[in-house]
């Protein structure tokens, strides 16, 4: 079994609801201290083989491959999670931005408020960033076909007598 795949059985298949929010409470906090180290010496860019990482963050190999499912969507360059072994050397770029975007997202409160943050963005380009979230949240209605417009397939006959029928 691939460490990706066991990574996905410990946080995604547990039926039993305490089991799983006693999980999600711990690796969150192990997730907080990756982006509390990251984010404090500014580095954009990991490297090495899967296990030194691991080792280096002082996580095992399962958890780290968690963080790397976790900041895929994070990265210049999204990397292929299915096919890590302890051996794989890993090579990321962390596009910042992206990350704290995706962190509003996923409303990691415990992560996009990260004091950290601060030594990378000011707070008028996090501000920045949140609006764009919000942004991609706001729904906009069309305008409502009326009975007697001219129908939007282009037949020229009245919506009602069209596709409105």
């Amino acid at each position: 079994m691939s460490l990706y795949e066991q990574w996905k059985n410990i946080a995604f298949e547990e039926t039993d609801q305490e089991k799983v929010n006693q999980f999600w409470n711990e690796y969150c906090e192990i997730e907080k201290g990756f982006y509390e180290s990251i984010l404090g010496k500014k580095q954009d860019k990991i490297t090495g083989t899967l296990k030194d990482l691991a080792k280096e963050y002082g996580v095992t190999n399962v958890y780290f491959v968690g963080f790397l499912d976790g900041i895929n969507d994070s990265l210049v360059e999204a990397i292929e999670l299915e096919g890590l072994n302890e051996d794989s050397e890993i090579d990321i770029q962390i596009d910042f931005e992206k990350l704290y975007f995706n962190m509003l997202a996923v409303k990691a409160d415990w992560l996009y408020t990260l004091p950290q943050w601060e030594d990378i963005y000011t707070e008028e380009k996090r501000k920045e960033i949140k609006k764009e979230y919000n942004a991609t949240k706001t729904v906009v209605k069309d305008d409502k076909i009326g009975r007697n417009d001219p129908c939007t397939c282009g037949s020229g006959k009245k919506y009602k007598k069209c596709c409105g029928k």
